[in-house]
């Protein structure tokens, strides 16, 4: 996969029967917080307010909408899990219904994730899960969790030359933190926690 913008849906697909973003993502024109259904949600099948619904809903569209390489297992409402392209598309954001938070664990997932994480070492890219606050940094060889994040931290993946060749790693730092100035230069990519876009 890319790490491009995803902003076309792929023909024939629809958000018919998924509701998923309305649990799964925070939404700040209405105060809605991660991981807790919309109030506007009722049937947790469809919006209720759907033709009045906040710009950022409107325009919000999933990996599974738009990434023709997915098949049906990866819609929201049966995988739990929702890609969005974050940080311009140098991350794979994954988020994940906290009532299944290993959903991202499944396969074909996993095997997914993984592939996607070496792709994007050449692209200083990251592929990162999170479930509500509580965030994960797939790499190739492994997955770092960095537990909860807030908005003033970045997450820097960083690589390490050893005498058995380059070791990749996930940390987390304050914004202000006087390392990152050194960090940035060796890092692959900068941001605060995962954004619903």
């Amino acid at each position: 996969m890319s790490l491009v913008q995803m902003n076309s849906i792929v023909p024939g697909r629809s958000c018919d029967g998924c509701a998923m973003c309305c649990k799964i993502l925070a939404i700040e024109e209405l105060q809605k917080p991660l991981g807790e259904w919309c109030k506007h949600c009722g049937t947790k099948k469809s919006c209720d307010i759907y033709s009045n619904r906040p710009a950022e809903c409107a325009t919000f569209y999933c990996g599974y909408l738009t990434l023709p390489n997915l098949d049906e297992a990866w819609k929201p409402n049966k995988s739990k899990l929702i890609l969005v392209s974050e940080l311009e598309g140098g991350r794979i954001g994954v988020h994940v219904d906290s009532s299944r938070p290993l959903a991202w664990k499944d396969e074909p997932f996993y095997s997914t994730l993984k592939s996607w994480a070496a792709a994007a070492v050449p692209h200083h890219g990251q592929v990162v899960v999170q479930v509500n606050y509580n965030v994960w940094v797939i790499l190739p060889d492994k997955d770092v969790y960095l537990g909860f994040v807030d908005q003033d931290q970045r997450i820097i993946t960083t690589e390490t030359k050893t005498p058995f060749g380059i070791e990749l790693d996930a940390v987390l730092l304050h914004k202000d933190d006087p390392r990152m100035n050194s960090l940035v230069k060796a890092s692959w990519n900068l941001g605060g926690k995962p954004e619903a876009e």
